[in-house]
């Protein structure tokens, strides 16, 4: 099994910052997926960044290149989503998730297998 405990989210202002953290505990295989989406109210589950624990090999969203950076600590199994220049549409709950496949980098939230309870971030205008 493996476990994903997401921390981070909070609110802050238009054009602030926030770093998001995902500790991963269990069968972390170093094949996996770490991935991050986001759910706004009303609004379908939507992927955000991934990146593989072995290469680090990344993959964005259009609507975040360029102002979000994933990234990862192997020693503490931990995942992070830097997020900068936020603004009010990027308002989610945001959720770390785990793709066990051995190759790509999958984009849609049946691809993952294993999902935390997510960490809230609000931007405000």
């Amino acid at each position: 099994q493996v476990q994903l405990v997401e921390s981070g989210g909070g609110l802050v202002q238009a054009g602030g910052s926030l770093r998001l953290s995902c500790a991963a505990s269990g069968r972390i295989f170093s094949h996996y997926v770490m991935g991050w989406f986001r759910q706004a109210p009303g609004k379908e589950r939507e992927f955000v960044a991934a990146t593989r624990w072995s290469s680090g090999s990344t993959r964005y969203a259009d609507s975040v290149k360029g102002r979000f950076t994933i990234s990862r600590d192997n020693t503490k199994n931990t995942v992070y989503l830097q997020m900068n220049s936020l603004q009010p549409e990027d308002t989610a709950v945001y959720y770390c998730a785990a793709d066990p496949r051995p190759s790509g980098i999958g984009v849609r939230p049946n691809d993952y297998n294993y999902w935390g309870r997510g960490t809230q971030v609000t931007v405000s205008s």
